[in-house]
């Protein structure tokens, strides 16, 4: 096993710049280091500028194809496209937006949801984008929540309404190819602070009913994928936030509930994890509790070296005993699945089967 390109597998990472020229840094880490995925940012937020990889649809096409052909298909691009104020590509630049999750769950018809959703899915294949990083599956128990319900991301507080308005929005994707992402287990809906921002501890707010939606959409064949929060909750784990704890990862997530799938962690670039741990630590970390993809936005802070410093610090921690090979062998194997087959593992539930867009 080629150590240092499966690794490179395990990582979804952001770049600077609307175009690629061949010394662009990504070019290299695709290459050469074997890049598992990209994600795509509007705006440059460590320069504070308002344009990064997302332009006009032209553009954009021209990079995705670009990103493509260096990975030889083989690449996950991948952005926040859920609808409302969490869009990557916007109205101001002239692309379609669907109605925020909010919005859908209050009105209450899956068929609208799936229109908006059809919307966002067909917009985005035709850009070149094959993972869209939403719907979020957060139960909105807490209105005043400055991540989640300030910015009307969650579909309702009620648990099946969620569950069969993000059904509709995948299975609309699904018809596009495009692949999707459950977040932010173990649910972010009842915490009172932003994980962008710092530490969020949800131990005294959380309730079990909020695993209710991951729990039903893995049985119902809907998880693609599912994405974590840095959310800390001692009735979990008392040591560490979800994103870097095996008991929430492994023990609840891959074993309880049965996802098979590919875990994928928030940006580890968040002041949730960067305030309390180094980026490289973290990156080990959240592999040995069973992560699948780390996702290193690159936008937050900027280090074009940045994907060649983590593959080395997870291969020290492998030759040092400290991180087991095989859990690494595991992952690999989970995101090649995902890659070429565009499925989970078994698909027991009502979900429409994806297609596979290799």
């Amino acid at each position: 096993m080629d150590l240092e390109k499966n690794i490179g597998q395990l990582f979804l990472l952001g770049f600077h710049g609307d175009t690629i020229s061949e010394d662009h840094p990504i070019v290299a880490d695709i290459r050469e280091r074997n890049l598992g995925g990209v994600i795509l940012f509007e705006r440059f937020l460590a320069q504070n500028r308002a344009c990064n990889n997302i332009i006009t649809a032209t553009q954009v096409k021209h990079l995705t194809t670009r990103l493509h052909n260096l990975a030889g298909g083989q690449l996950l691009i991948g952005v926040d496209q859920e609808g409302g104020r969490v869009c990557r590509f916007t109205a101001g630049r002239g692309f379609p937006v669907s109605a925020a999750a909010a919005e859908l769950g209050e009105r209450d018809d899956t068929l609208l949801t799936g229109i908006h959703s059809l919307t966002t899915a067909t917009l985005l294949r035709g850009l070149g984008v094959n993972l869209n990083l939403a719907p979020v599956v957060d139960l909105n128990t807490y209105r005043d929540n400055p991540i989640i319900g300030r910015l009307d991301r969650s579909f309702s507080a009620d648990t099946e309404k969620v569950i069969t308005h993000a059904e509709a929005w995948i299975t609309a994707h699904r018809s596009q190819n495009i692949l999707t992402c459950l977040k932010h287990f173990p649910g972010h809906g009842s915490s009172r602070h932003d994980s962008h921002r710092g530490f969020v501890d949800i131990s005294e707010t959380w309730g079990q009913e909020e695993l209710q939606p991951f729990a039903e959409l893995i049985r119902r064949g809907c998880a693609d994928t599912i994405m974590t929060g840095h959310l800390y909750n001692s009735h979990l784990d008392p040591e560490y936030p979800a994103t870097l704890s095996r008991r929430t990862i492994t023990e609840i997530l891959r074993n309880r509930l049965n996802f098979q799938g590919v875990i994928i962690t928030d940006d580890l670039q968040m002041k949730a994890i960067t305030d309390r741990y180094g980026l490289e630590d973290a990156v080990c970390r959240a592999f040995a509790a069973g992560i699948d993809m780390v996702v290193i936005g690159n936008n937050l802070n900027y280090d074009p070296g940045i994907l060649q410093k983590a593959i080395r610090a997870v291969i020290r921690k492998v030759k040092s005993g400290a991180l087991k090979e095989d859990i690494l062998a595991a992952a690999f194997e989970r995101v090649q699945r995902l890659k070429i087959t565009g499925e989970a593992g078994p698909h027991p539930g009502s979900c429409e089967l994806f297609l596979p867009f290799l």
